[in-house]
This record gives C-alpha cells, structure tokens and sequence, in this order.
C-alpha cells in the first residue's frame, strides 16, 4: 500500500492580520514543494477562550510598547508582500463566526468551491483593507458578489446545521492537536504557529515529501 501524499493543513480564522499574511505566503510555499493545502476554517475566538484566554489581556494596552511594536511589526510584513493592512478601529477584534461558516459552506458547494480561494481573499481585504465588518449579513453578501458566489445560497448555507457543526468540530480538533491561536499548520502531527514560522512549515515539507 503507498503511503498518503503529505499536505499542509491550514487552520485559520479571518480576523487574524498575521493569518492574512500567512495566507498570502502559504499558497507560493505550497505551488514551490507541489504539496497540496488542506483550508481548515476555525474560531479563533473560541480558541482564545478554551486555552489561551491571556490574549485578551495582551490586547488592553495598545500603547505599550511591545503592542506598538507589534502594530509596526504586522505593516511592515503586509508592506513585504503588497497587502495594505490596517486595523478597523471600531471592529477589532471581530465576530467571524459568519465568514468562517461561509468558507465551509463554500468548500463543500460544487458550485461555488472553485471560488474558495477568492472568497477567503476577499473577507481578508473586506476587513483589514476595506475595514468593513464582515460581521454583518450584508457585508458577507457584498463579498460574495464581487468573487460570483451565490450570496443568498451562501446566507442560508451558512445558517444550516452541519456547517455550524464543522466549525466547532474544525475548532475543536485544532486545539486537541495543540493550537492556541490562528495561522496554525499541520505537517501530519507537526505543528506550527505564525506567519513567521512558513520557512520552518517549507523544511517541514520538504521532510515530509522525501520520506
């Protein structure tokens, strides 16, 4: 019997800056090693507050000095690779619960699954370059508009309960196997955090592909 292909799990949630710029760099990474990527949507709020609730705590201080740090750190990453980013003053963190259920929806949608890749795109820059709250129904619908998703499929297929199950169920097994936030990447049982940590995800894969 041969042995499985190995792929790049992904488990991300929309709200994160850094998991908009690990998607950026995922999709290269992966084109370069020809290794397929697995989208795991989750809900990194649940996450946080499961098993990493001091995140929370992290967040009160802008103005301190490591978060100032941070807020630089993330531009000049976005900056790199051509993303403009900014942090929607009013709506973060943001309730992501709908987008997460729409990618779901999507990915398991014949019609609407070649857009997957798009759509994810789109909220991305909806709400760290638009500053839109994705949130919203509407602002969900605009989205799928642009990308040439059916957006009333989408709204009610988000709605239905085995979609909402899959996101607990995505949000559940991550944490199992480890993760305490978004990006997270899985090489088999090889965990990774953080858009910083691709070129060790790239080596992971390499090992993997020569095994």
């Amino acid at each position: 019997m041969s042995k499985p292909e190995p792929i790049i799990e992904f488990f991300f949630d929309c709200s994160s800056p850094w998991t908009y710029l690990a998607f950026r760099n995922l999709q290269p990474l992966a084109a370069r090693q020809n290794m397929a990527i697995a989208w795991r949507p989750v809900l990194v709020g649940g996450i946080f507050n499961a098993v990493n609730a001091g995140v929370y705590a992290a967040r009160e201080d802008w103005n301190s000095a490591k978060n100032r740090y941070i807020l630089k750190d993330v531009q000049d990453c976005a900056r790199d690779i051509g993303v403009v980013m900014h942090f929607p003053p009013k709506i973060f963190p943001v309730n992501s619960v709908k987008a997460m259920r729409s990618c779901l929806w999507i990915a398991q949608d014949p019609v609407a699954q070649p857009k997957l890749l798009a759509f994810i795109e789109a909220v991305f820059a909806a709400y760290f370059t638009g500053q839109e709250d994705i949130s919203k129904d509407e602002v969900i619908a605009s989205i799928c508009g642009r990308v040439g998703i059916d957006a009333e499929a989408c709204l009610a297929g988000m709605t239905l309960p085995p979609i909402k199950d899959q996101l607990k169920a995505n949000t559940d097994e991550a944490m199992r196997r480890g993760a305490f936030g978004s990006p997270t990447f899985f090489i088999g049982e090889d965990m990774y955090f953080g858009n910083d940590r691709l070129p060790l995800v790239e080596a992971a894969v390499r090992r993997a592909a020569s095994v």
